[in-house]
């Protein structure tokens, strides 16, 4: 079948093109899926300007993840039928209209939710879960710190916090979020400034700092290192200091950045009892089981939908890449409106 992807080199983002390419049937053991919504990640961004580790070799078709309808099924595949409405992740890929990828990775779209909030929770979930439970050790009234608090991984990590009566302190970069976030529940809200050390104390009050969250970098994790108790542990999976909006990266600033970043001793930790941990959400898409048994777990969770803050079509994803980048954005940002594709796809099979 003939599909439309997003294709470039990385280094550039101007170097992201539209193209029309051939899509193979799918193998045995594999699904082939009509996509209908697709969910942006910093992830994307970091791949695309080429800074990313796990960022493929050549030119490459971008993204993560995905929601969609079946169109095929190869010849082992048990389970799944043409026609079930599905959302998964992927390695790199999902930035197309139609995808083959294993059957492990494409889940059922639970009943009532949009292929939009589909695209918009697996990755973010993932990332929550496991850095709040698996390695934060998350236990109930602990106080947590939550940086990209509006943010798709960061609201889903309040939910989950709350579901461990936890006291949560989240934070953003621009004042207009603070209000969206006190109704997504979090019980402080700290508006990153220079005064961040001295907010976040405020914030705290005399409750000890069990748990960080930390997706900033830079001063932001050295002030919430140095405030976190003893037997506490940040747990690190993003650097979104790196982050501007530009087509490509600044390589001078980024060489700045890193020779600045905070230098933390491990021998240091034996003194101070604290814990420092951090993951790629790419290492846990290689283990398909341990990602179903995680999300065993965060079903019995019960939470609700994802929040989907802005949509895009298909044609606007660059546009949608730009905003996302602006770090203006509250909840997810995804792409949608994918029907006129499937449906064209369709007359042309027939």
């Amino acid at each position: 079948m003939q599909r439309q992807a997003y294709k470039l080199k990385a280094g550039n983002l101007n170097n992201l093109q539209l193209v029309q390419q051939e899509l193979a049937d799918p193998a045995p053991h594999e699904v082939q899926i009509d996509i209908r919504a697709i969910g942006l990640n910093f992830a994307d961004i970091f791949a695309m300007w080429g800074l990313y580790s796990a960022t493929p070799e050549g030119v490459f078709i971008p993204g993560l993840e995905y929601a969609g309808v079946l169109r095929a099924v190869g010849s082992a595949v048990e389970g799944h039928r043409v026609g079930d409405a599905v959302m998964g992740v992927t390695r790199f890929g999902a930035y197309a209209t139609a995808l083959n990828i294993d059957q492990r990775y494409a889940l059922p779209l639970p009943a009532g939710w949009s292929f939009a909030e589909g695209a918009a929770y697996l990755v973010q979930v993932l990332t929550a879960y496991y850095a709040l439970v698996r390695l934060g050790d998350l236990r109930e009234g602990k106080t947590v710190l939550i940086h990209s608090a509006a943010g798709g991984v960061g609201i889903l990590a309040n939910r989950i916090a709350k579901r461990y009566a936890a006291y949560t302190i989240g934070t953003v970069g621009h004042a207009s979020k603070v209000d969206f976030c006190r109704q997504e529940g979090y019980d402080a809200v700290i508006v990153r400034s220079p005064n961040f050390a001295e907010d976040l104390r405020q914030a705290l009050g005399d409750r000890e700092l069990a748990l960080v969250m930390e997706c900033i970098g830079g001063k932001v994790l050295e002030v919430g290192f140095e405030q976190l108790a003893p037997q506490g542990r940040m747990v690190v999976y993003g650097s979104a200091r790196y982050a501007r909006r530009t087509d490509k990266p600044n390589y001078l600033r980024l060489l700045w950045q890193f020779l600045r970043r905070p230098k933390i001793d491990p021998q240091g930790l034996i003194q101070s009892n604290k814990g420092l941990l951090g993951f790629n959400l790419i290492w846990l898409y290689e283990k398909a089981e341990l990602m179903a048994e995680i999300l065993t777990e965060v079903a019995a969770l019960g939470l609700e939908k994802p929040f989907v803050g802005h949509t895009f079509t298909f044609e606007q994803l660059p546009e949608a890449i730009r905003l996302f980048q602006s770090g203006t954005t509250m909840g997810k940002v995804v792409i949608d409106g994918f029907e006129s594709h499937a449906t064209s796809e369709r007359k042309k099979s027939t």
